[in-house]
C-alpha cells in the first residue's frame, strides 16, 4: 500500500512527463530553422526576425501549460490530503 507521499511524488512525475513537450520543442526548433533560412539565405531580414520571435514564445508557453497542470495535480492532492485529515480527527 502506497503513502499519501509516494502518491504525490509518482502524481508530480507523471505530470512532468506528460506535457505534451516535444511537439512544442519539435516547432521551435523548425522556427529556428526556417528563421535562419529567411534570415541569410532568402536574405529577408524582416521574416527572419520575426520568425525567430516564436521559439521562446511556443517555449513559454509550453512552460505555462506545463506549471499549470502539474499546480492542478498537486492541489487536488492537497485537498485529498486536508479533507483524510480532517476526517481522522
Amino acid at each position: 500500500m502506497e503513502t499519501m507521499a509516494q502518491q504525490e511524488t509518482e502524481a508530480t512525475r507523471d505530470a512532468g512527463t506528460s506535457t505534451g513537450r516535444d511537439p512544442i520543442l519539435i516547432a521551435a526548433i523548425g522556427s529556428v530553422f526556417l528563421a535562419w533560412y529567411q534570415y541569410y539565405v532568402r536574405g529577408n531580414r524582416e521574416h527572419g526576425l520575426f520568425i525567430g520571435l516564436w521559439p521562446p514564445t511556443l517555449l513559454a508557453f509550453s512552460n505555462a501549460v506545463r506549471i499549470n497542470d502539474i499546480s492542478q495535480k498537486m492541489e487536488s492532492r492537497t485537498s485529498t490530503l486536508v479533507d483524510w485529515l480532517m476526517q481522522n480527527r
